[in-house]
């Protein structure tokens, strides 16, 4: 009897013991589950921390490699500038040589027009010689530049040029018998220059080796004339005229 009572009291004083014992041992393996899960968090806090930081360094690799693309392109476009801009010097200062070079020459182009205009058949002389007046003021003005100096001397030389293959009637005066007349001109390039006046009583034409305007029989050529000036005007449709025209000089 006593013995059974002393194992029937150790039996729960055993147990008591052992649950003491568990106790703690199971409050640590808590603890270290929540500390190991703590851990783990920071891990995986880590891990995405560091996955972040290489998507932003492979971004930042993409983006200086397309600025050096980009600063290459740039770096030939700025060499090609510097070239263009050497070129242009170069060009400015050849321009500047030219320039001085030009303006004897433009010089001496207005005095063969001039000289050229003197000679020739004496039609439209004031507009002829207004423009030649108008070229040399215009060679002393500063404000106008070489380029458009020149264009305008060639621009004078081709309008000389168009009157050798066009034909063209105006008004103008004449001296007939001393007295300045009202007549209208034909010109027919720069083979014939003729006038008659409006009652077609007087009929002449220029003499280019007399230097000077010369009477025509008007039964031959008034109606000619008429014919000239209408076709001039547009009134009539081109055909054929019957005018005086000087013969060819015998070479010397």
């Amino acid at each position: 009897m006593y013995r059974l009572a002393v194992a029937l009291l150790t039996l729960p004083a055993l147990a008591a013991l052992a649950a003491d014992r568990v106790e703690p041992i199971t409050e640590t393996g808590l603890q270290r589950i929540a500390e190991g899960r703590v851990a783990q968090a920071q891990v995986d806090h880590v891990v995405a921390q560091t996955e972040d930081l290489v998507r932003d360094y492979r971004q930042l690799t993409r983006t200086v490699d397309g600025l050096n693309t980009y600063n290459q392109l740039l770096q030939k476009q700025v060499d090609s500038q510097l070239t263009e801009l050497a070129a242009l010097r170069a060009s400015i200062q050849q321009v500047a040589i030219i320039e001085r070079q030009i303006v004897p020459l433009l010089l001496r182009m207005i005095d063969t027009l001039d000289g050229f205009v003197q000679l020739d058949v004496p039609f439209l002389p004031e507009e002829r010689t207004t423009r030649i007046r108008k070229l040399r003021a215009m060679m002393g003005q500063a404000n106008v530049a070489a380029p458009e100096k020149l264009r305008r001397v060639l621009e004078a030389y081709q309008v000389e040029n168009d009157y050798g293959r066009t034909i063209e009637a105006y008004k103008g005066r004449v001296t007939l018998n001393g007295q300045p007349r009202e007549v209208d001109f034909l010109r027919i390039g720069r083979i014939a220059l003729l006038y008659q006046d409006g009652s077609g009583t007087h009929t002449g034409a220029w003499d280019t080796q007399a230097r000077q305007w010369q009477p025509l029989p008007g039964h031959l050529y008034r109606r000619e004339v008429v014919r000239g000036l209408r076709m001039a005007r547009n009134q009539l449709a081109p055909g054929l005229l019957v005018v005086p025209v000087a013969a060819p000089r015998d070479a010397p």
